[in-house]
Order: structure tokens, then C-alpha cells, then sequence
């Protein structure tokens, strides 16, 4: 009767050490698949609300409706006119400001619907403006407000004028080239 009591106990420790060498594998996974993870897919697997500080010291409070590959757009809650349009480079992101629960939902898997939105570049959807001929206000450390005209890889053209103006020729003060690091992000008025 002890014999089987002696292998009952061996027998129950070795199942402990098994489901803690288990635990301990499936932990080293997971923090090797958070490791991976970029900025892009915290946001993309992030509540919609998401509240940014941004390089210049701005705080943007946001509703994201769309995540690019470099880039996300959505509508302003509070730091900018409410409910103005709002295209935001990640790399002008120093910050992002989540709950525990929204910190957690940021680490799981995100959707992989959007998967050619997640190819376009910043500089693609800077075109899309140029091409609509958007009014647009350059936020940073130095706002401009202006029409974009042309956009390279790493710059872009913007026809200065005041603010909601057409760039007609009057009204165009004079042409700057900005380069996408000197603006945190652009404001759709």
C-alpha cells in the first residue's frame, strides 16, 4: 500500500513538472511573438480610439478608420477641430495612450482583412490628396496651411495659401517644398 502511494506521488510530480515545462514553452513563444510585433500591428489590433503624442508635443485624440503601411487616418475627437479628417505618419507617433484592457487587445493577433491598405505607403495616400486637390493644414512644429501639389518618397510640394482657399494663382502665396519629417500630421479642414 505505500508502493502505491510512493507512485501516485512520483507519478503526480511528474505531471506537475510536465505542465509547468509546457507553460514555460507556450511563455517563451508568446514573448518571442511579441517581440516581432511592429508599431503597425499594436495599432491594428488596438481599440479605435486611440490617444497620440505626437513628436512636437501635440496630443491627438482619434477615431482610426484606416492603417496603412506607414500611416493611419481617422477622425479628430479632441486636439484639432472635432470631426476634421486627420492623416498621421507613424514615425511622428512618440506615444500611445491605452487603457490595460486596450494594452492587452493591442498584443492579439490583428485581422488581416485591409491587406493592400496595409501595402500603401504615407506618401501614396499624400497623393490621393494632391489628386483631390484637399485643402490641407501641415500640423507641427511650424503649421502651414496649403494645397498639395506634387509628392516625392520623402517630400511633398504645397501650394501656401490661407486656409479653405483654392489654389488659384492670387491665392497662392508662394510654393514650399516640406519634407514629411518637418510636419506631425496633416489636417483635413
Amino acid at each position: 500500500m505505500r508502493f502505491e502511494d510512493l507512485f501516485d506521488d512520483l507519478e503526480s510530480q511528474l505531471e506537475a513538472e510536465l505542465g509547468a515545462e509546457q507553460r514555460d514553452l507556450q511563455a517563451e513563444e508568446e514573448r518571442f511573438r511579441i517581440g516581432r510585433l511592429e508599431l503597425r500591428d499594436r495599432l491594428a489590433a488596438a481599440p479605435r480610439l486611440l490617444d497620440l503624442t505626437l513628436r512636437a508635443g501635440g496630443r491627438l485624440r482619434l477615431r482610426r478608420m484606416s492603417l496603412g503601411r506607414d500611416w493611419l487616418n481617422g477622425v479628430v475627437v479632441e486636439g484639432a477641430p472635432a470631426e476634421t479628417g486627420a492623416v498621421v505618419p507613424l514615425h511622428a507617433i512618440v506615444g500611445v495612450e491605452l487603457d490595460g484592457d486596450g494594452a492587452a487587445a493591442s498584443v492579439r493577433q490583428a485581422n488581416a482583412a485591409g491587406d493592400l491598405q496595409a501595402r500603401l505607403s504615407f506618401a501614396f495616400a499624400l497623393r490621393d490628396l494632391a489628386r483631390r486637390r484637399a485643402s490641407v493644414i501641415l500640423e507641427g512644429p511650424s503649421p502651414v496651411a496649403g494645397t498639395i501639389d506634387r509628392v516625392g518618397r520623402d517630400h511633398l510640394d504645397l501650394a501656401v495659401h490661407e486656409p479653405g482657399e483654392r489654389p488659384r494663382a492670387s491665392a497662392v502665396r508662394s510654393w514650399r517644398i516640406v519634407p514629411f519629417a518637418a510636419f506631425d500630421w496633416v489636417r483635413l479642414p
